[in-house]
Order: C-alpha cells, then sequence, then structure tokens
C-alpha cells in the first residue's frame, strides 16, 4: 500500500504524467490503455481468469483507438512476455489469445482505411516523417527527455528497470522489461526518425511502466537524496506547468517572439477568430470561410463552430499528414469557385519561410485568383501573422481572373536582429508587392511611426531568388531611412515597417528587436 500511493504521487510529479491532457495529443487515452494492460498482465502472469482476459481485451483496444504508437507498446509488451516463463504458460490459455484477439480487431478500422487511401497514414507514420538514417540530433531527444523526467527520476528509472529485470516476481520483471525496452526503443530511434515535429511525448508509456518499480529504489537511497529527487520532480512539473501559462499571457509570450523558442502552435488562434468573427458579421450573408491551411481551418472551425471550413492544398497539410483526410472529409478545395458566393480567405503569412511565401502567394493567385488588400492580424510583434481576404462574389465559374496580386514582402537587412543602436541610425532592405507595387513605406518603432523610407533604389537580389515577381518597380525595391527616436528610453524596441500599396494596403511587416543605447 505504501509504494502504491508513492508510485501515485510520482505519476503527479512526473512532468509528462502531470501535464497529461493539456496538449491535444492521444497520450492520455493512450496512458490509460497502458495501465489498463498493465494491471491485466500483472493479474495474468499470476493466474490467467476471465476477468484479467476481459481487462487486456479492453486496454488492448482502447490502445488500438488511441494512435499508431500503441503498437511499441503490444510489440514489447508481447516479447516480454515471451521472454518470461509465467508469460508463455500464461500464453498457453486460450483466454488470453481471445483477449489478444479482440484487441487485435480493433486495429480493423485503421487498417481497412490505410487499404482504402493508400497507405497513406502507415505511409505517414512510418515512411514520409522519418528520415531514416542516423542524425546526432538524437542525443537532444535524450537530453530533453531528462529534463522532462528530470534527471534524478530518470536514474532511478534507469535503476529501477537493470533491477527488476531480474526480479524473482513476476509483475515487478514484465513492468521492467516492458518499460525498459519501451524507454529504450524510443530513445535509439531518436536518432534516425523525425525531429522536425513534436515527439517529446514518445516515450512517455515507457516511463508509465516504470512508476510501481521506483517506490523500492527510492527506498534504499538516502533520504536527502529521495527528497532531492521529489523536489526535482515538483519544480519540473511546476516549470512545465508554468510554462503553459505563460505561452497564454501575450505580454510573456511575446518576449520570445524573436527565439526558436517562440510557441507559435498556441499564440494567436483566439485573436484571429474575434477577428474573423467581426469580419464576418460585416460581410454578405452566406459569405464562406476558406483557410490557407489545415491549422487554421481546424481551430477557425472548433473557435466558431464550423466544421465545414475548406482548405486550400498547403505544404503544412503534406508535412503533418493531413492532406488524405482532409480530402476524405470533403473539406479539401483545389480551386475556390466565387461564383457560390463571397469567400473569406484566412492565411497564415507565418507557416511558411520567407524564401518560400512569394511562390507561395502566387499559387494562392491561381486558386482563388488576384488578391485585394488584406486586413493583416499581427501577434506577437507579427512572428505570427494572419493575413485575410475578403473576396466578392463573381459571376463566371472559377477563380478570378487577371494578374497576380499579393501582399506585400519585405525584409530589413539594417541594423541586424538584436543589435545595439544608438539615438540615430540608418535602416535600409528592400520591399516588393506583386501586381502593383509599393507607394511608400513607414519606418516603425514599437508600432509608431518614426521616419519615411526612401524607396526606390536598386536592388537585385530579390529578382533573382525570385524571377516571377511581377513588382513594376522591380529591381528599384531597395529602402533607406534615417531614424532620430530622440529622447525615447533606452532598452528593448521592435523596429518595424508599414509597406503602403499603390492600391491602398496598409500591411504591417515583422518586428525585430533593437536594443537602445
Amino acid at each position: 500500500a505504501t509504494a502504491g500511493w508513492q508510485a501515485a504521487l510520482l505519476a503527479l510529479l512526473l512532468p509528462l504524467a502531470g501535464t497529461l491532457g493539456l496538449l491535444a495529443v492521444p497520450d492520455a487515452a493512450m496512458a490509460v490503455a497502458t495501465l489498463l494492460c498493465m494491471d491485466a498482465c500483472a493479474r495474468l502472469l499470476r493466474n490467467v481468469s476471465a476477468g484479467a482476459a476481459v481487462e487486456l481485451a479492453v486496454g488492448l483496444a482502447l490502445g488500438a483507438f488511441s494512435h499508431y504508437r500503441f503498437i511499441a507498446v503490444l510489440a514489447v509488451g508481447f516479447f516480454a512476455l515471451l521472454l518470461m516463463p509465467e508469460g508463455r504458460r500464461a500464453l498457453r490459455d486460450p483466454r488470453m489469445w481471445i483477449a489478444i484477439a479482440f484487441g487485435a480487431a480493433a486495429w480493423t478500422p485503421l487498417v481497412a482505411w490505410n487499404v482504402d487511401n493508400a497507405e497513406a497514414g502507415l505511409r505517414f507514420q512510418l515512411v514520409d516523417r522519418h528520415p531514416w538514417v542516423f542524425h546526432a540530433d538524437g542525443i537532444q531527444f535524450v537530453l530533453v527527455q531528462s529534463l522532462l523526467v528530470t534527471p534524478l527520476l530518470l536514474v532511478a528509472m534507469v535503476v529501477a528497470a537493470w533491477r527488476h529485470a531480474r526480479d524473482p516476481r513476476p509483475a515487478p520483471r514484465f513492468f521492467a522489461l516492458l518499460g525498459g525496452l519501451v524507454v529504450l526503443g524510443f530513445f535509439t530511434l531518436g536518432f534516425f526518425a523525425d525531429t522536425e515535429r513534436v515527439s517529446f511525448h514518445w516515450p512517455l508509456q515507457g516511463f508509465i511502466a516504470l512508476l510501481p518499480l521506483l517506490p523500492s529504489v527510492l527506498d534504499r537511497w538516502p533520504r536527502w537524496l529521495r527528497l532531492a529527487t521529489g523536489a526535482f520532480a515538483a519544480l519540473g512539473l511546476a516549470l512545465m506547468l508554468a510554462y503553459y501559462a505563460a505561452v497564454s499571457v501575450p505580454r510573456l509570450r511575446e518576449t520570445t517572439a524573436a527565439t526558436r523558442w517562440y510557441p507559435a502552435n498556441f499564440a494567436g488562434w483566439q485573436k484571429l477568430a474575434v477577428q474573423t468573427r467581426r469580419l464576418l458579421h460585416a460581410m454578405p450573408k452566406k459569405t464562406r470561410i476558406v483557410a490557407d491551411d489545415f491549422k487554421i481551418g481546424a481551430e477557425l472551425g472548433f473557435a466558431l463552430r464550423n466544421p465545414r471550413i475548406a482548405v486550400l492544398p498547403h505544404p503544412l497539410n503534406v508535412k503533418h499528414g493531413r492532406a488524405p483526410q482532409l480530402r476524405l472529409w470533403g473539406l479539401r478545395e483545389e480551386m475556390v469557385d466565387r461564383s457560390r458566393g463571397p469567400v473569406l480567405l484566412v492565411v497564415g503569412a507565418s507557416e511558411v519561410s520567407l524564401r518560400e511565401l512569394p511562390a507561395r502567394y502566387h499559387e494562392l493567385c491561381q486558386r482563388v485568383g488576384p488578391l485585394p488588400a488584406p486586413r493583416t492580424i499581427s501577434i506577437d510583434h507579427g512572428r505570427q501573422r494572419f493575413l485575410q481576404f475578403e473576396l466578392p462574389r463573381l459571376k463566371q465559374h472559377g477563380p478570378g481572373k487577371g494578374d497576380c496580386t499579393t501582399p506585400a514582402i519585405a525584409w530589413i537587412e539594417r541594423p541586424a536582429v538584436g543589435s545595439k543602436v544608438g539615438r540615430r541610425f540608418e535602416v535600409n532592405g528592400w520591399a516588393f508587392k506583386d501586381g502593383v507595387g509599393l507607394r511608400a513605406i513607414w519606418v516603425t518603432v514599437d508600432g509608431r511611426r518614426v521616419a519615411r523610407a526612401e524607396y526606390g533604389l536598386p536592388s537585385v537580389g530579390p529578382s533573382m531568388i525570385w524571377p516571377f515577381s511581377n513588382d513594376p518597380q522591380q529591381p528599384n525595391i531597395g529602402y533607406r531611412a534615417q531614424v532620430d527616436l530622440g529622447d525615447m528610453p533606452a532598452g528593448r524596441h521592435w523596429l518595424g515597417l508599414w509597406l503602403i500599396g499603390r492600391d491602398g494596403s496598409v500591411e504591417p511587416w515583422s518586428e525585430v528587436p533593437i536594443d537602445l543605447q
């Protein structure tokens, strides 16, 4: 009983488990499935019974309904049973195989879906998203796990897996084999698998399997080390909760806007939903929303309670394996037929790298027609930017006709991001707006205009990178401005641009931090 409540407290303190459910990932259901299978197998290793077999069947089915990743628990669990004499004895009982057959049958819908859709899900999970070549970045995966589990707790788990793998009692030995091999497998996989998408939660099921073994290990440690282990785990949990709280507070989140740690997936959706709702009220009735990518479609669909928001083809849909599902749901829209009524197009300008952005805008022109002046929603100094386009109804079928007109694109070459500047300094770079060109550029500091730039200077670099650009002013798209900040207080400020198009558009560009001396 003492070991039970200690393991339960450790489950709550383990940062990955203590924050389970805050992210929209399937690990909450997988954790329940893993615990059901662990409990059932512990009972079956002692004595096969109908009740334990039913519990195993339910756990296997729930895991099958959760995620492809549950296959790791299945494979390792079955292998662990084969390694143990008690496990081989249990596998000779037909009730075990009835439970296993029930769990296997639960994969039928997923298998059938893959068969009907050219194995799209399996190809994404097992082939497309992984490089399958050795890369040293895997050490980062291991280091991140040591922080997320907390170092002392991870050491205790390693000791628990090693010690109990030879335990004479079948249940602890099974937990050690299951947890140790799952964690070791994912640690090894980290050197060959995907590093671009979220993967920090992958080994959680293995850690859960090791939790019941920790009290017996910690009981042998000195009191000060046990206290330190619990304190570090509590600190790790507090830091993870603090992180989730921080990314929900704009004032705190924007401090990371110029760093690689910026939580783009958590930023701006509420503001986007509010602005979209307001714009829809001002537009004609029966205006359709068309999203640029699946994330925008999902977030707006959730916020506006509209599950039928159409989504355009986008590299992001492919990267995250969502393209086949959008097609099956009838939400993928290749070309926007504006004869059906007015359209509100919502585009994520920050979801594509700057190098790929002009090509993406030209692709949008092919799908919806020339783009009118956008409404820009800028979050956290423009690190997250959304563009809204009001597209009126057209008489002819299909997208609008005409030369491609796109939103403006710019770059601040000097001063560099995070550089130190005096009260007077020069700002230069380039900017263009395909289709119509720019009329003026204003330099802003903290959102306030401070200088009008001289525009039209030669800058051949962008035309070489994007030869398809149809800005009428190419290659004279450079700008230069002298900025005098006068009595502005020293410290961190944000330097930005207002891009004034010849079509009357006013588009704020992403800001960069500078340190005023």
